[in-house]
């Protein structure tokens, strides 16, 4: 189906690999010296309170690991090569700008990123932004969102959705109103329940469907007759139905546990047993799935998996033996390929594509910002030596364009911004002030 073809951009960075990039005190040199084997935590933070900082694990200190996460920030809200645009006095947006136009999935990212850095003014403006030009307010696709827009126009480029744009927004609503309550001028609960109950009023009716297949449980690619009956292992996030399942408060929790339990067995079986590869789309089975547009491989969307499943690690470590040994193959395979080189496309065997999907009118493998990023997020649950590298390869890593121009501040921007949080032990689940 063409209109969902999805063509972020790469970009390729030169990467200045030191053991640490800084100079190190008696004690921190003491830490690096002695890192050893990756040890990662036994229990998640749903039951602690408590966040790996991976970055002073591995020898950087507090003051160099905030300042890189305010960079990161930085690069992609406010710089010159920023993809977060203000309108007006209380709305903005972010675009995928090499590819000129505005995605849920981009619009969610970015109101994930406010409400875990406590950045309320970007979050509020965000969502009203995509409530206003985005949202269906009537007919079939009432409460479901158009997946992709002209900013300047503000033309739909497809009235369709993406179901991981319904996943994010509704995951950002539960946590802003955790964080920030609902009587500060966004009632964030009730714009979190008027998308959920939308999900369970379609029910195939003129072609519209939940978000989740309800047979399967598990999320679909798209929520309509084309993409019900099959799925995009990147939307599986068992850590956000988790998360519905404590806060929706929708009556649903235990079909939003078995969603989650369900998305940890299906990655399961989409990842490869040795690569640890997943295909872009799949069956429910996880078999890969071939579309009209491209053959099944590991691209693009498929760089997400590695961060989701460090999340899920993180948050909730309720499958932590597979999960672990799922960071070892995928980072041994990534290092085999070279850890300063590793391409960014691939068929699960490990070996290349004949087919490469192009980006941004570059039609080329790269070593991706994105996937490098990615990558050293799996890190979370390493157990080994090599986890180490990644971690020190996405420091030393740059958000800047390669030598023949290609850039992408916005997916390869995002991720990398994700990973940083992810390994500083900012990206946090978000419970409830006493206040609420």
């Amino acid at each position: 189906m063409k209109n969902f073809i999805y063509l972020p951009g790469l970009i390729l960075i030169i990467v200045t690999v030191s053991f640490v990039g800084m100079n190190l005190n008696a004690q921190e040199k003491k830490i690096v010296d002695a890192r050893g084997k990756m040890k990662p935590w036994k229990e998640g933070a749903w039951i602690t309170g408590k966040y790996r900082n991976v970055f002073l694990e591995a020898g950087y200190n507090q003051a160099d690991i905030d300042a890189k996460l305010a960079k990161a920030y930085s690069d992609v809200f406010e710089g010159p090569r920023k993809v977060y645009f203000e309108v007006g006095d209380s709305m903005a947006y972010v675009s995928d700008v090499k590819n000129h136009d505005v995605r849920t999935e981009g619009l969610s990212y970015g109101m994930m990123v406010s409400v875990q850095l406590n950045k309320k003014d970007v979050f509020d403006r965000l969502w009203r932004w995509s409530k206003a030009y985005l949202q269906h307010q009537t007919g079939p696709r009432e409460g479901y969102f158009a997946w992709s827009i002209n900013p300047q126009t503000l033309k739909h480029n497809s009235e369709g959705s993406a179901s991981d744009g319904e996943l994010y927004f509704i995951t950002d609503l539960l946590f802003a109103s955790n964080r920030w309550g609902n009587n500060t001028g966004i009632n964030y609960y009730a714009e979190a329940r008027i998308i959920l109950d939308a999900i369970w009023a379609k029910d195939g009716s003129k072609g519209i469907t939940n978000i989740v297949n309800v047979e399967h449980k598990q999320i679909t690619f798209t929520p309509d007759n084309f993409g019900y009956n099959w799925t995009d292992p990147s939307y599986h996030l068992p850590a956000f139905f988790e998360i519905w399942a404590e806060y929706a408060k929708d009556g649903r929790e235990q079909f939003y546990r078995d969603c989650a339990d369900t998305a940890r067995n299906f990655l399961h079986r989409a990842c490869h047993p040795v690569t640890g590869l997943n295909s872009d789309y799949t069956e429910f089975s996880g078999a890969p799935k071939s579309t009209q547009w491209m053959p099944a491989a590991f691209r693009y969307d498929s760089w997400r998996v590695p961060m989701n499943i460090a999340m899920d690690y993180s948050w909730f470590a309720k499958d932590k033996d597979w999960q672990q040994n799922y960071s070892k193959h995928i980072q041994n395979f990534l290092s085999g390929r070279g850890i300063n080189t590793f391409e960014d496309q691939y068929n699960l065997d490990g070996s290349l594509p004949d087919f490469i999907l192009q980006a941004g009118g570059y039609k080329k493998l790269r070593h991706s910002l994105g996937l490098i990023a990615t990558a050293a997020s799996a890190s979370i649950m390493g157990t080994q030596e090599n986890s180490w590298k990644f971690v020190d390869v996405l420091w030393n890593a740059k958000l800047e364009p390669y030598s023949d121009g290609y850039f992408d501040p916005y997916y390869d921007g995002i991720l990398y911004l994700f990973s940083i949080m992810h390994l500083s032990g900012k990206y946090q689940i978000i419970k409830p002030i006493a206040s609420n």
